[in-house]
């Protein structure tokens, strides 16, 4: 059979605080961090999700630079116009080798393999960094 009403210990009986510390912590809601900063562990997923600003340390942070993002050859002769040597510029991109391009253009991305570089020169285009 379940207990309907747990009886409290004997054991705090005659003590004030009834072993939750301070008389004032176990009064209602005033324990749980209330409304404000306080108690940030316990409104945690509130705090991931809204105020991710307001976690961890603050200052200076050390500076990572950004992966690019990659793009092949067969990827940029599909965007390539028709016209007499186009221009395609990838800001953020790293030109890889895999594939061929298809007609002579200039390229302009933030980095190329060395393979990518010879492919397009040997198809007659550029390769320029930004």
């Amino acid at each position: 059979m379940t207990e309907r009403n747990k009886k409290k210990s004997r054991k705090f009986l005659g003590s004030r605080s009834w072993g939750v510390g301070n008389i004032k912590n176990n009064r209602g809601k005033g324990s749980r961090g209330g409304v404000g900063r306080g108690g940030i562990k316990h409104k945690w997923s509130y705090n991931v999700v809204y105020a991710r600003d307001t976690l961890g340390s603050t200052g200076f942070k050390p500076w990572k630079p950004k992966r690019l993002e990659e793009i092949d050859l067969s990827g940029i002769s599909k965007e390539i116009p028709s016209g007499e040597k186009p221009t395609i510029e990838k800001r953020g991109f790293k030109v890889l080798s895999s594939g061929i391009l298809i007609k002579p253009a200039i390229i302009k991305a933030s980095a190329f393999s060395k393979k990518a570089e010879e492919k397009i020169k040997s198809a007659g285009g550029e390769a320029v960094k930004l």
